[in-house]
């Protein structure tokens, strides 16, 4: 069983002993803490709070302690029920509410589930409020309300619209030009929310012709949810199957956005945000931001429409921290996550395909030909299990020693750079018990041999410490 408590939230695999596991015990005490930590934050005897899930088997059950716990300390509950991410993150200031919490373990297995938390702008916590919320489950120093002072429930499901209204209402989202392209477009939403919520934009943007795979929000995730290139063989056939103009890809809590050619070929999750990125600077010039672990195509694409591009750590928080700083108007992850800060900050893949259907329809083109406007680089991701007895540390700063010839940036893990663009990024996952290696180059032999090269290091070095 795994545990893991993070300044983001609390993730971990569903059952165990208390303490090694996403237990109804450990649910209790870290929602316990949220809303402890929301109720000195906000001065407020009763505060609101927003709590939506995606589908996942065990979401009800967490759903349901969560909510229990909050309303124990006077706390306002308004539930979403089925829901995503990024909807949640809406949610919070539409309602004035002072956080939000969302039940998902975003591309993990079924057997993982998470509170991701929010603050009262529907943004992740930053790393010093995180502390504060740790260090507040440590002592469990939890002060509940008499039975006169409960907290209410209110269920709201009307956020659906409301997203998809957001959407609609941006500026270079364009409803009619999209009808007019008459796309056929198939959906593989992993049996998880966005089964609801991908298939009701694309009739609102004007996209009938939707074929739906796994879009049953059962929770049984019919492939390993993460939207990488091996687990969309299904959606590639469709596609051929169909003859169809596009595939749309996301993870259960639908903060995450890949696309699949008209030819069953992948587009690429990390040229989601380059392709978006690229139209949204063609409307709108500025600056762009991604993290280290991402595509350097991102760079490329910004200094061509004269902006400035700048990368932040790993972490949807270290991005939108960066993003306000060097007034970004659009960025995101390599992983498929584009956050457009004219709606809200925060991944968002509703917003990445309102975007992404009006540069396509727009462009005139096959998604494989606006693929091929963008550069072509490869980035091999990879990962090393992480041993209870492995000293991280101590590993990144040997493999860092190891090139002080080279330009190596250490703000977030070690990121080593080679010529030719190329470069390999090694850091601890916040998330899993994981180190993640990525390579990229413009050769995709050679960003597998790079990270072969620095994973066959990191097994050296941790035999020997």
């Amino acid at each position: 069983m795994t545990l893991i408590k993070s300044i983001s939230g609390i993730r971990g695999t569903i059952g165990g002993p208390i303490g090694e596991g996403l237990t109804p015990f450990d649910t209790v005490k870290f929602a316990a803490a949220y809303g402890c930590w929301i109720k000195n934050r906000s001065k407020l005897s009763n505060p609101t709070v927003v709590v939506g899930r995606d589908a996942r088997l065990s979401g009800q059950m967490i759903s349901d302690l969560v909510i229990a716990t909050l309303q124990g300390l006077g706390i306002n509950v308004i539930n979403l029920g089925l829901s995503t991410t990024p909807t949640v993150e809406i949610a919070v200031p539409m309602e004035n509410a002072q956080g939000g919490i969302i039940l998902t373990a975003s591309h993990n297995p079924k057997q993982w589930n998470a509170l991701k938390l929010l603050n009262e702008k529907g943004e992740f916590l930053s790393a010093v409020d995180g502390e504060e919320l740790l260090l507040l489950a440590e002592k469990e120093a939890f002060d509940f309300v008499e039975v006169d002072a409960l907290g209410t429930l209110k269920l709201d499901d009307t956020y659906l619209q409301k997203h998809i209204q957001a959407v609609l209402d941006l500026d270079l989202v364009d409803q009619e030009i999209i009808r007019r392209k008459n796309f056929k477009v198939v959906v593989d939403a992993v049996n998880s929310t966005g089964g609801i919520f991908v298939p009701a934009l694309l009739n609102a943007l004007g996209v009938t012709n939707v074929v739906e795979l796994y879009c049953e929000p059962t929770g049984h995730f019919p492939h390993n949810p993460e939207p990488l290139p091996e687990n969309l063989t299904a959606i590639a056939d469709k596609i051929k199957e169909t003859g169809a103009d596009l595939g749309i890809v996301v993870d259960p809590d639908v903060d995450r956005l890949a696309f699949v050619n008209e030819d069953g070929t992948m587009f690429g999750e990390e040229y989601t945000l380059v392709a978006i990125a690229d139209y949204v600077l063609s409307k709108t010039p500025g600056n762009t931001v991604s993290n280290l672990s991402s595509t350097i195509s991102l760079k490329e694409v910004t200094e061509n429409r004269q902006g400035v591009y700048n990368a932040a750590s790993v972490g949807e928080v270290n991005v939108v921290e960066k993003m306000k700083e060097t007034n970004a108007i659009i960025g995101g992850e390599g992983n498929g996550g584009v956050i457009y800060p004219a709606i809200h900050y925060g991944r968002d893949a509703l917003v990445g395909i309102g975007l992404f259907l009006t540069q396509l329809a727009t462009s005139g083109l096959k998604a494989t030909e606006l693929r091929g406007e963008y550069p072509n680089y490869f980035i091999s991701k990879n990962k090393i299990q992480l041993a209870p007895n492995m000293n991280v540390d101590l590993i990144l700063k040997t493999v860092a020693a190891q090139y002080n010839n080279n330009e190596v940036d250490t703000q977030d893990g070690v990121k080593i750079y080679f010529e030719d663009q190329e470069w390999v990024h090694l850091r601890k996952s916040n998330t899993e018990p994981i180190i993640r290696i990525y390579a990229e180059s413009k050769n995709e032999a050679k960003a597998n041999e790079l990270a072969e090269t620095i994973m066959e290091q990191i097994r050296s070095i941790s035999v020997a410490v």
